[in-house]
């Protein structure tokens, strides 16, 4: 046995001659695969992420995209109405029901509008108000206070609380 290393430092007991044993991860070695594999999650949570995104923002821009398919279900049959009411003109000459006609056109137009709650701004004899209302022109007149609305000369909507398109109007001012 002379020449022979002798390894004192290792209990003998737990060697099994150095076959198939796992030497000992250092603590260091250990921390720095635990860091590896949270970089490897947070990046796939990262890409999870941006995937979702990727997706609502798709299905977003879709939803926008056909938003007032409702809306153009309901306007249809007044287009078929007033399509209707045109051939009626060409068949008979009978003024008083074409108009009748297109009053119920009319009132059927409104009528889908306001379900989708676009509903006409009331301007007659209104005091101006600059978020609703056009000045076109001003008029004098003694009849109404100075900056009422005593002509409307297009009409104007709002789609909840948001002006569509503000009335055009005509203004009482002084006379003087």
């Amino acid at each position: 046995m002379l020449g022979e290393h002798i390894d004192f430092t290792s209990d003998p007991e737990e060697s099994d001659g150095g076959e198939g044993t796992p030497e000992p991860v250092s603590e260091v070695e250990q921390l720095r695969m635990e860091l590896e594999e949270s970089k490897n999650r947070t990046l796939r949570a990262l890409a999870d992420l941006e995937n979702y995104r990727t997706r609502v923002s798709r299905q977003m821009a879709e939803e926008r995209k056909y938003a007032s398919i409702d809306l153009m279900r309901e306007l249809l049959p007044v287009w078929d109405n007033i399509g209707r009411a045109l051939e009626a003109v060409a068949d008979t000459h009978n003024l008083e029901s074409l108009v009748e006609g297109v009053q119920m056109v009319h009132m059927q137009f409104l009528e889908v509008l306001k379900k989708h709650h676009c509903e006409k701004i009331e301007a007659m004899f209104q005091m101006f108000d600059p978020n609703i209302h056009a000045s076109v022109s001003q008029i004098p007149c003694s009849e109404h206070p100075p900056n009422t609305v005593i002509e409307e000369v297009q009409v104007g909507f709002r789609l909840f609380d948001r002006v569509v398109r503000p009335s055009q109007v005509v203004l009482a001012r002084s006379e003087s």
